[in-house]
């Protein structure tokens, strides 16, 4: 009878103790590691005089339902028709711009569009008005877009022309410059 080189091994076979055994082994390890916690990572190396700037949280856009507008509607209510948001001032925080109305049944009420901010503290509130409803103009075609406000503003030849039927049409944009809101013309008005 030959003898082999290595001796026979009594735990070669696996019984289900083994499994038992090394699946409460590995569970071990793996409580023991969530105990040893590594040291916060960094974008700068140790020893670096530069460290990372975590980025800025980012601010939400303000609501444009929680403003009261300056709207003369009678009976009825504000509606807003449309809005966007965008930063227009460059300070990292959106506004929101909003297009308003009264809400009516029937007609053509004119719109508003309102540029609202959110303070730091306190609630949202109007910086400024882009198109004030007494200019009798219904708004078409809104967007901000790069920081611009963007809009097809539908307006009135002269007094006497029916609020039905805005017969005028121009493009017009908003941009933020020197503290205020300038107005450029897109395209001059145009008789529909």
């Amino acid at each position: 009878m030959q003898h082999p080189a290595v001796p026979e091994l009594a735990h070669t076979r696996t019984r289900p103790i083994h499994w038992l055994a090394t699946a409460v082994a590995v569970a071990a390890v793996v409580a023991a590691s969530s105990f040893v916690q590594p040291r916060d990572a960094t974008a700068a190396q140790s020893g670096s005089p530069e460290t990372a700037a975590a980025p800025a949280p980012a601010a939400a856009a303000p609501d444009a339902d929680s403003v009261h507008y300056p709207l003369e509607c009678g009976t009825a209510e504000p509606e807003i028709t449309d809005r966007a948001t965008g930063d227009l001032d460059g300070d990292q925080r959106p506004e929101t711009v909003a297009v308003v109305r009264c809400k009516a049944g029937s007609g053509t009420p004119p719109h508003g569009i309102y540029v609202i901010t959110q303070p730091h503290t306190g609630e949202p509130r109007i910086v400024a008005t882009l198109v004030d409803p007494k200019e009798r103009l219904t708004v078409t075609d809104f967007e901000v877009h790069d920081g611009t406000v963007e809009a097809t503003l539908l307006g009135y030849s002269a007094p006497t022309v029916p609020s039905c039927c805005p017969d005028t049409r121009e493009k017009a944009g908003w941009q933020w410059k020197d503290q205020s809101f300038v107005r450029s013309q897109q395209s001059a008005a145009k008789s529909v």
